[in-house]
Formats: C-alpha cells, sequence, structure tokens
C-alpha cells in the first residue's frame, strides 16, 4: 500500500502541475469564450479532490504518520478555498463585467494559492517516498541475520 501513496501522490502532484498549463490554455484562448477554462474548472473541481481523497485513502491504509496524513488531505482545503477565491475575484467586476483592482488581488491571491498547493503536494510525494523506503535502522539488522 506504500507504493500506492507513492503513486497516487506522484500522479496528484502532475494534475497540479497541469492545471498551470490549463490555466494558460484559458488565458490564452482568443477569442476567449466561456469555455476557455474548462479544463482547469474540472480538473480542480473534480480531478484534484477525488485524486486527493484517493491519495489519503492510500496514506492511511498504508499507516503513515499522522503528520504525512494530515499533509495528505490539505490540498484539499486549499482546492476549496481556490474555487472559493476564483468565484470571489469574478465577483468583484465593475457595472460593465470589468476588473477592478481588487478582483485583481484576489485573482492574485488565487495564483499565490495554487503555488502553495504544489509546495504541499511536492512535501507530499517526499514524504511518501520516504514512507515507502524501508527503515535504515532495518537495513543492517537484515545484513546481520544468519543466512
Amino acid at each position: 500500500m506504500r507504493r500506492a501513496f507513492v503513486v497516487t501522490s506522484t500522479v496528484l502532484l502532475v494534475v497540479f502541475a497541469l492545471q498551470f498549463v490549463f490555466a494558460a490554455v484559458g488565458a490564452f484562448t482568443r477569442p476567449a469564450g466561456e469555455d476557455a477554462y474548462a479544463l482547469h474548472s474540472i480538473t480542480g473541481m473534480a480531478v484534484i479532490p477525488a485524486l486527493t481523497l484517493l491519495t489519503t485513502l492510500c496514506a492511511v491504509l498504508a499507516k503513515a504518520p499522522g503528520r504525512l496524513v494530515v499533509l495528505t488531505v490539505l490540498p484539499l482545503g486549499l482546492t476549496v478555498l481556490q474555487a472559493l477565491l476564483a468565484g470571489l475575484a469574478d465577483a468583484f467586476t465593475d457595472a460593465s463585467g470589468g476588473s477592478t483592482t481588487l478582483g485583481l488581488i484576489v485573482g492574485g491571491v488565487h495564483a499565490v494559492n495554487g503555488i502553495i498547493a504544489v509546495h504541499v503536494v511536492v512535501a507530499v510525494v517526499r514524504g511518501a517516498g520516504r514512507w515507502a523506503q524501508p527503515a535504515a535502522a532495518d537495513a543492517p539488522a537484515r545484513s546481520a541475520e544468519p543466512v
């Protein structure tokens, strides 16, 4: 189960990285339509939460330390915050639908929160990798055992 934890956390990291690509696709799509951010939205609202829950389940079943399990579930909270920030940024538009300073600031916080989420997932991948390795203390004991 430790191997599954490593695999799911790595897949989660790849999907988070793809989120930045999908955001760029939306930002550079011309003409910009309502569905320019469709990949970004679907991935953020469905794929990432599902993968985070699956990764957390693998961490629990692998009997990972409590701090690592909490770290594993943290991207779910950050993803919920992402959705709230995106909605709030959209809400802060002027009467013509144009951007406002406050909306742009909230949009910037949305981007920073995404960067934080990626760093958390990197820490999860590293923690899962360390957890999947046999304990260093076990190695000498194994080699000292009679054959």
